[in-house]
């Protein structure tokens, strides 16, 4: 009984915020950033008012700066520093340039940074008539409000790319779930929070074990039984399932929590003892940090080869950027001049191991077509979880051809740079088709990088069913190999020419 209620509310919600814990550094790393955001710009409130000040009034002094580092500071000075820093503080706050999404974009926050210096100057500009000597006047309010815009862009610049960049490496922590829930994965759990460098988040763990006996570190951390494992494996991105139960006694739970993998297309882990998989590869564990070996099941190559699959891609990537520069900019200026919004459409898009992405196009359809399909689901001619019509009336004439050379697929080279997809995968699939899945081994389609080309495009994408672009993308999977990239990108050339394929 106790057991069954610990299934069910682990199912009420550590499922329902697994999503959330798998992304607890990336949120660690946004907070951070508005942190060190209220920090900078108190600081730069008070230097630049100080600086301001002195340099508006040492030539009044006739002991020049020196007299003025003699001078004592009075408590009015210390109310007026405090009003100073509060004034800014809830000009900034009102801009929203306390959000976490706003700090990490400088460009939807320049505006506002101006707006909120003036707002703030304006207040401080009242100061003016509490200062008896006259030394606080307009002119040290006007040189203020423009040095403090000047640092404060420069400043927020910074802030937005440090952010940035250590977003990208917080994506990188990889997320694990522990199948076990005694001593063993208690010990394992310990020693992954001990390990000094966090490349890994445990986001809970998974057994049928008796929740009464269960350790109380584990408790809360519960994600669900061993029979619902393949929900937890889909409801959010996970790395690696780390396997930490007794073989002898458990040896048909490990093969289930294995076949289970398989299906969805999650590594595993385990002690080296022998498991049959179909298509799983099996390999030593050299990073391992525990004392006993440990054996992963890999699903996708993963040694010298990829490295050089990388290499090709940042190669063909910025080749192709550089050749095709004055394509890029001639269609750039043709969608913008035939029709309102931006050149670039960008979409979330599910990426490898189902890490989402921002994936770019060259805009072919009218600027508010996302909100237009909603009204169109009815007029749907694919089969499977996919949204395509023939005659889909938000495509403009410009995105028409686009579409039609392939031309609006080249933006994502940049997304090819980034890291993000590479040359030959399995093509990115946007949010809405991946929440229709209604099967988990569909899944295994992410466990690899996507592409800008694949097996499906090059075999007549357009007259190809969801069920027969699935088995290509798995087919590549399974035979992934650098020739077979090779020739995708040879087929790829011709297909895109006679307009059956993509990039």
């Amino acid at each position: 009984m106790v057991t069954r209620m610990a299934s069910a509310i682990a199912q009420d919600t550590s499922l329902y915020s697994l999503a959330r814990q798998s992304f607890r550094p990336i949120h660690a790393v946004r907070t951070t950033a508005v942190t060190m955001a209220r920090a900078f710009d108190a600081l730069c409130a008070l230097t630049v008012m100080l600086v301001t000040f002195v340099t508006l009034n040492v030539f009044r002094m006739p002991g020049g700066l020196q007299e003025f580092l003699t001078l004592r500071l009075t408590v009015k000075n210390f109310i007026v520093a405090l009003l100073l820093l509060f004034i800014w503080h809830s000009s900034f706050a009102a801009f929203g340039l306390y959000q976490a999404a706003r700090v990490r974009s400088f460009q939807s926050a320049a505006t506002r940074i101006v707006l909120a210096c003036s707002l703030a100057s304006g207040f401080v500009s009242l100061f003016i008539n509490v200062s008896n000597s006259g030394a606080f006047n307009i002119r040290v309010v006007l040189l203020f409000w423009l040095v403090s815009v000047v640092v404060e862009l420069a400043g927020r610049n910074a802030l937005a790319t440090a952010a940035h960049y250590a977003e990208r490496k917080a994506r990188n922590v990889r997320v694990a779930v522990i199948v076990g829930s005694g001593q063993r994965a208690l010990k394992l759990w310990r020693s992954i929070e001990a390990r000094e460098f966090q490349d890994w988040h445990v986001a809970g763990f998974v057994d049928e074990y008796d929740y009464a006996e269960m350790a109380p570190e584990i408790r809360p951390k519960l994600l669900g039984s061993l029979s619902n494992l393949e929900d937890v494996l889909s409801r959010a991105p996970v790395d690696q399932l780390l396997i930490a139960l007794p073989v002898k006694s458990q040896y048909v739970a490990i093969e289930h929590a294995l076949a289970v993998c398989e299906r969805v297309g999650v590594e595993a882990k385990y002690s080296p003892d022998i498991f049959t998989t179909s298509r799983a590869r099996h390999a030593l564990d050299a990073d391992a940090d525990d004392d006993v070996p440990s054996v992963r099941v890999q699903h996708v190559a993963d040694d010298h080869r990829m490295l050089i699959k990388r290499a090709l891609d940042i190669v063909g990537a910025a080749g192709g950027l550089l050749v095709l520069s004055p394509v890029l900019l001639a269609c750039a200026i043709a969608v913008r001049a035939t029709s309102e919004g931006p050149a670039i459409f960008s979409q979330e898009r599910y990426g490898y191991n189902r890490r989402r992405f921002r994936m770019f196009k060259f805009r072919t359809m009218v600027q508010d077509a996302e909100v237009l399909q909603a009204g169109l689901e009815d007029r749907n001619e694919a089969q499977g979880p996919v949204f395509k019509i023939k005659a889909d009336p938000r495509i403009t004439p410009v995105g028409r051809f686009l579409r039609r050379t392939s031309l609006d697929e080249l933006p994502q080279l940049v997304n090819v740079l980034r890291g993000d997809m590479s040359l030959v995968g399995p093509r990115p699939l946007a949010v809405r088709d991946v929440s229709r899945f209604e099967a988990a081994w569909l899944l295994r389609r992410f466990s690899v990088r996507p592409g800008l080309t694949c097996l499906w495009q090059v075999n007549g994408r357009r007259h190809t069913s969801f069920d027969e672009w699935i088995r290509l993308d798995l087919d590549y999977i399974d035979n992934w190999s650098l020739a077979l990239d090779m020739r995708i990108l040879l087929k790829t050339v011709p297909a895109v020419l006679s307009g059956s394929g993509a990039m």
